[in-house]
C-alpha cells in the first residue's frame, strides 16, 4: 500500500489537585498499566503515549497545542480517571485540532465491595468526571467520539481501533493530491463539484493536467522496463489470449504496462495519491488505461473514471482507513429484477479494483467502444462476499452530501464467459426496492467507493469532523 507517515495518539489522563499527591500517583500509576498493556499486546493499529496527567487548564492548553503540532500525532484519548473540573478543559479542547476520544472506563473492572471506602471512591469516580467532561465537549459542540466500557475487553480496544483508522484518514485526508488527467466527462452531472470548497472542508488538492503532459512521461518509458513489469504480470495473473494471436495480444498488454510505469512515475513526481482518467481525453494514447489503472489502486491509489475527482479522492481515503483491504472504486451497472434474488451487478468499462477480487485475476484483451482507441488489456476477476458499505458523494450546490448504503456482497455462481470485465454484485439494505428507491431519491452518484472491511460507524465518525452531511441507507 502507499506509504503514509507514522503515527501515534495521546492518551491525556484527567484529575485535579483536590485528592492529593497520593492519590496522583496512583492516577499515573494505574494509566501506565494500561497504556504499557495496550502497547505490549499489540492489540491497537497505533501506539499510545501517555503524556503527563491533566490537572491544571495550563497542562491541559500546553498537551493540546503541542499535539497540533506534532505532525506525528494522529488523535487525543482521553481519560477521566477521577473527578475533573471541564472549565480547566475549555480552552485546550478549544484548540485542539486533532480527532478527540473520550474512553469512558475505569481502572477496575468490578467494585470491590468488601474494602470500598471514600478513598477508593474519590480515586475511581470516572463515572462522575465522565458526565462533567462530557458536557463541556457537548457544550463545545466538539464532535467527539466516546467509548464505553472497560479497558481491557475486546469490544472497547475495537472500537478504538476503529476510531484510530478514521483518525488517522482524517489527518491524511489534508495530504490528498488529485492529478485530473483531463476534464470531466462531458454533460453529466454528478461527477461535477466545487474544488475550492472540497479543499477547504475535506483538505483535497485537485489539479487538471492536459492529456499530453501525461503522454510525454509514458513515451518516455523504456521497453526495458516493460518488460521487467511484463514479467511481474506472468507470475501474478493469468494470461487469456481469446482470439488474438499472442504477439498481438502481447503488444497489447505491453502498452498498459508501459501506461502503469508511466502514470505512477507523474503521481509520484507530483506527490498524487489520486487520480481520474476519462475516454473522453485520450489524445496520443494508445488504449485508455485499464490493467494500468488496476494494478495502481491495489497500491492504495485513489480512482474514479470519467475525471470523477470526488470520488477519486474519498476512495483514497477510505483507502488509508481500511489499509486498502477490500476498498475500491466502483459503478452501479445493471440490476437483477428476479423476484426473490434482487442485486446490482457493479462493474465498470475496465477499472474495478483487485483489492475486491476473489479469485486470480486473469488478463484479458478485448475491445471498448468508448475512447476510439486500440483494444485494452485488463483484469477481470469475480467480487468477495462480505458485509459492507457503498459510499457516495456529491455537491448540491450548497453543500456537499455523502450517501451511506449497507450491502451485502456475494460471489457470482454463474459464468459470464461474454463479460470482459471484473464483476462484483451486491444485495442492498433494508431490502432491493427501499434501498434503490432512497438511493435514487437522495441524489446517490453512480460512482461510488465500496469497502467490504470498513462499517457505517467509521465513515459517519469522519463525516462529522468534517461537518458533511450523511444519510445512511440500511
Amino acid at each position: 500500500m502507499l506509504a503514509i507517515s507514522e503515527k501515534e495518539f495521546w492518551f491525556v489522563v484527567g484529575s485535579q489537585h483536590l485528592y492529593g499527591e497520593e492519590a496522583l500517583a496512583q492516577v499515573k500509576k494505574n494509566a501506565e498499566t494500561i497504556v504499557t498493556a495496550l502497547n505490549d499486546h499489540q492489540t491497537l493499529p497505533y501506539p499510545i503515549v501517555l503524556k503527563e496527567l491533566a490537572v491544571t487548564a495550563d497542562t491541559i492548553t500546553s498537551i493540546m497545542k503541542e499535539a497540533n503540532y506534532q505532525e506525528q500525532v494522529a488523535g487525543v484519548i482521553t481519560w477521566m480517571h477521577t473527578f475533573s473540573p471541564a472549565k480547566m478543559w475549555i480552552r485546550g479542547t478549544q484548540l485542539l485540532q486533532k480527532p478527540l476520544l473520550h474512553l469512558a472506563t475505569q481502572f477496575n473492572e468490578s467494585i470491590p465491595w468488601e474494602t470500598i471506602d471514600m478513598d477508593f471512591m474519590n480515586l475511581n469516580q470516572a463515572a462522575h468526571g465522565d458526565r462533567e467532561y462530557g458536557f463541556i465537549n457537548a457544550r463545545l459542540n466538539k464532535k467527539n467520539e466516546i467509548v464505553v466500557g472497560h479497558w481491557q475487553s475486546e469490544d472497547v480496544q475495537r472500537q478504538i481501533s476503529d476510531w484510530m483508522h478514521v483518525a488517522v484518514a482524517y489527518n491524511e485526508s489534508f495530504s490528498i493530491k488529485v492529478a485530473r488527467f483531463g476534464d470531466n466527462m462531458r454533460n453529466v452531472a454528478v461527477t461535477e463539484g466545487d474544488k475550492v470548497e472540497a479543499q477547504i472542508q475535506f483538505g483535497w488538492v485537485v489539479d487538471y493536467y492536459g492529456i499530453g503532459d501525461l503522454v510525454k512521461v509514458i513515451d518516455e518509458v523504456t521497453d526495458e522496463e516493460v518488460a521487467s513489469l511484463f514479467e511481474e504480470y506472468k507470475q501474478l495473473y493469468d494470461f487469456d489470449y481469446a482470439n488474438y494471436d499472442h504477439d498481438t495480444w502481447e503488444a497489447h498488454v505491453k502498452v498498459q504496462a508501459k501506461q502503469e510505469i508511466g502514470i505512477r512515475r507523474f503521481l509520484e513526481a507530483g506527490n498524487y495519491s489520486a487520480f481520474t482518467t476519462n475516454f473522453e481525453d485520450l489524445y496520443g494514447m494508445q488504449q485508455l488505461p485499464g490493467l494500468a489503472v488496476q494494478r495502481l489502486m491495489a497500491e492504495g491509489y485513489g480512482f474514479a473514471g470519467e475525471g470523477d475527482w470526488k470520488t477519486a479522492a474519498l476512495d483514497r481515503m477510505l483507502k488509508i482507513m481500511a489499509q486498502n483491504k477490500d476498498t475500491g472504486f466502483m459503478e452501479d451497472y445493471t440490476y437483477e429484477l428476479t423476484p426473490g434474488k434482487e442485486a446490482i451487478l457493479q462493474s465498470h468499462m475496465m477499472e474495478v479494483d483487485p483489492t475486491l477480487a476473489v479469485n486470480r485475476p486473469k488478463i484479458v484483451v478485448s475491445p471498448l467502444s468508448m475512447g476510439d482507441r486500440e483494444d485494452p488489456a485488463r483484469l477481470v476477476f469475480d467480487g468477495k462476499a462480505g458485509d459492507g458499505v457503498v459510499v457516495s458523494m456529491a455537491d448540491f450546490g450548497t453543500h456537499y452530501k455523502l450517501l451511506i448504503n449497507e450491502v451485502e456482497a456475494f460471489e457470482p455462481t454463474e459464468a459470464a464467459p461474454h463479460l470482459p470485465v471484473a464483476r462484483v454484485l451486491w444485495k442492498v439494505k433494508p431490502n432491493f426496492h427501499e434501498g434503490v428507491g432512497a438511493w435514487i431519491r437522495t441524489g446517490g452518484g453512480h460512482h461510488t467507493v465500496v469497502s467490504l472491511h470498513l462499517t457505517t460507524e467509521q465513515i459517519q465518525t469522519w463525516a462529522r469532523l468534517v461537518d458533511l452531511e450523511d444519510i445512511v441507507i440500511k
